[in-house]
């Protein structure tokens, strides 16, 4: 059976599934069996998708008008055509006459993955030699951290005197798993400077 699924950025009025809806149907889809969004593509909470997704048994085709419709990125995009392969289902998508029941369809996803895993490897390695750079100039790459000096002093002082660290928190506006791995690594470092 065929299974339509088809977006558009926004719920605006300007914005419809018209062009979408009609290919699909040319295509021999059952508008009983079509599924729809109103929402950027960027968005992970996409209900028509899910349900989409959850319809499809095996044996079936999901099929988009294009490929940019479906997936927010080239490696979601990739994750549910995979999700959809472990379910034996097929997928299509009709402007790039991608259809994953062939054996050229099916290589064009094979060849989409390695370059998703590829690039994947690029951005981890100029991530691993901007952070080395920077470490060579003496900057400490991550998160700043949200409680310094004088005010991890102050919170310091209060829990010993007694206060509460919900008491804490509301106090001096810090969120509770904050406080919590702030303390830890001041014991930490503590420590450490005292061996």
């Amino acid at each position: 059976m065929l299974i339509g699924y088809m977006r558009v950025s926004s719920d605006c009025d300007r914005q419809s599934t018209d062009l979408q809806r009609d290919a699909l149907i040319a295509a021999g889809i059952d508008p009983r069996h079509l599924f729809e969004d109103h929402a950027s593509g960027s968005k992970d909470e996409r209900v028509g998708l899910s349900q989409a997704l959850e319809f499809v048994r095996s044996g079936d085709v999901l099929v988009v008008w294009k490929l940019d419709r479906l997936g927010r990125s080239l490696s979601h995009l990739l994750g549910i055509v995979t999700s959809l392969k472990d379910k034996r289902v097929a997928f299509r998508s009709l402007t790039e006459n991608l259809n994953t029941t062939t054996p050229s369809g099916e290589f064009l996803f094979q060849v989409f993955g390695a370059l998703s895993q590829y690039e994947r490897a690029l951005i981890q390695e100029r991530v691993t030699a901007g952070l080395a750079a920077a470490r060579k100039r003496g900057r400490i790459g991550g998160r700043p951290k949200a409680i310094t000096g004088e005010k991890l002093d102050a919170i310091v002082v209060a829990l010993d005197g007694g206060m509460s660290k919900a008491a804490v928190c509301r106090n001096f506006n810090v969120k509770r798993t904050t406080l919590i791995e702030t303390l830890a690594r001041a014991m930490t470092s503590g420590n450490a400077e005292k061996q």
